[in-house]
């Protein structure tokens, strides 16, 4: 039988000793919805938008992924996420230098292709402001 997201979230829960304090983790529907709901909550519109399609990507990027050790890795970081934007602790703070250095390149190229995205959105947004002074 080939592992899911969802087989992956319930090895997860058994494998609670190889972590001292293992939280439990969402299943990948609940935890989709609840990312969805943290950005229409905790995020600027421009924010979520962005975000949105990003979640989304990455879920169906992650729909058929064969390794449980990747996927019970996916869903672990994605709770930490909703976690974070839910207590708005996001705000300032920067990457984990540990976590850069575990990155692919192509997980290298996606980030940066995001921080772009992002930067672009914030140049519209400030021309949109100032030719709304004008």
């Amino acid at each position: 039988m080939r592992p899911t997201l969802r087989m992956a979230a319930s090895m997860a829960a058994q494998s609670s000793s190889l972590k001292p304090a293992a939280m439990n983790l969402l299943p990948p529907i609940p935890l989709y919805r609840r990312l969805l709901r943290a950005h229409r909550k905790h995020l600027p519109h421009e924010m979520r938008v962005l975000g949105d399609e990003y979640v989304k990507a990455e879920f169906r990027a992650h729909r058929n992924v064969d390794n449980p050790v990747h996927l019970v890795g996916f869903l672990s970081e994605w709770q930490l996420y909703a976690q974070k934007i839910e207590g708005d602790a996001w705000v300032g703070e920067k990457l984990d230098q540990g976590k850069i250095e575990k990155m692919s390149d192509e997980q290298l190229a996606q980030l940066y292709e995001l921080m772009k995205a992002i930067q672009k959105r914030g140049e519209e947004a400030a021309d949109e402001e100032l030719e709304g002074r004008s």
